[in-house]
């Protein structure tokens, strides 16, 4: 197999790129800059080298888009449309990328459970309905919208919840407060969080790949979703910290502008398509993924036990 990987210098890129390594899986990445590859198995192409000639991708099964400006940063009105504008720019450069090929790779475009809206209540699946009442949401609904419109190829849309990783992504973030004992909820802490492991995420990648006939929505979420209290709860107990300072609503607000939708809002996801198809996952509960990301300290006698 050969995939082609754009955003590959972020961190679920990065990952992805070394989960495909470890297959023998050869990688064809796509940024702005013209790297040298130091491993046999990737090839370094850029946007402005496939505007002129489309070679460097012949012969890939897939074409992984996970490129777009992050939404982690405050939501200025400028902002807001650069993270939209990042999104449909690199859907219509891979667009043209597949016209010109003749082989027609599939494409996993990467999306999110933001198209979904946000509840304390229901349940989405992939066929759920769902309504354009905020900023995310609408620009995830236009991101894919741009994507189903490419012709001639499958495409998958792959509506990602939020990614756990130790080296990247919200959750070292997320883990701060609880490591020096200031952990607590924040907001009311009823809101859903639905989340994946990066590892998943990077098999799940694949999965959806060689699955030949899957295409369109596929919720990339654990099977079981936590509530913000739940999730500070089972971080602050692995680590043997406390689980006590509430961070309030206004002071998210306050500090974060609109982007504190993400920590105040949220939705339970479930990846209905994964689950209906068989793909198994290595952390589908919290306590599990908690326990690779955050895997316990010896003691000091401990280790000089082990060394002796």
């Amino acid at each position: 197999m050969k995939v082609a990987i754009t955003g590959g210098t972020g961190f679920i890129g990065k990952h992805l790129i070394q989960h495909f390594l470890q297959q023998k899986i050869s990688v064809v990445v796509v940024s702005r800059q013209k790297q040298k590859s130091e491993h046999p198995l990737i090839r370094y192409t850029t946007y402005a080298e496939l505007e002129e000639r489309v070679q460097p991708l012949d012969g890939v099964d897939a074409i992984v888009n996970l490129a777009g400006e992050s939404i982690n940063q405050r939501w200025t009105s400028e902002a807001k449309k650069r993270i939209l504008q990042s999104r449909l720019d690199a859907v219509a450069a891979v667009s043209s990328w597949i016209e010109r090929l003749e082989h027609k790779p599939v494409l996993i475009n990467a999306s999110g459970i933001a198209i979904y809206g946000t509840s304390d209540d229901d349940t989405f699946i992939e066929e759920s309905e769902w309504k354009k009442d905020d900023f995310l949401s609408s620009v995830v609904d236009q991101w894919e919208a741009a994507a189903e419109i490419i012709a001639d190829t499958r495409v998958v849309l792959l509506r990602l919840g939020l990614v756990l990783g130790k080296d990247g992504g919200a959750f070292p973030r997320m883990v701060t407060p609880f490591k020096l004992g200031l952990g607590g909820r924040v907001g009311t802490g009823k809101q859903i969080i639905s989340w994946i492991h990066i590892t998943d995420l990077c098999r799940l990648i694949q999965f959806c790949i060689e699955q030949e006939d899957l295409e369109g929505p596929v919720n990339a979420t654990s099977p079981v979703s936590v509530t913000n209290e739940e999730f500070g709860r089972k971080v602050a107990s692995k680590l043997g910290k406390p689980f006590m300072v509430p961070a309030p609503a206004f002071l998210m607000k306050l500090m974060f502008g609109d982007m504190s939708e993400l920590l105040l809002k949220g939705q339970r996801v479930f990846p209905a398509v994964a689950i209906q198809r068989n793909f198994q996952y290595n952390y589908p509960i919290l306590e599990l993924a908690l326990d690779e990301l955050l895997p316990e300290k010896k003691s000091s006698k401990a280790l000089k036990e082990g060394s002796s």
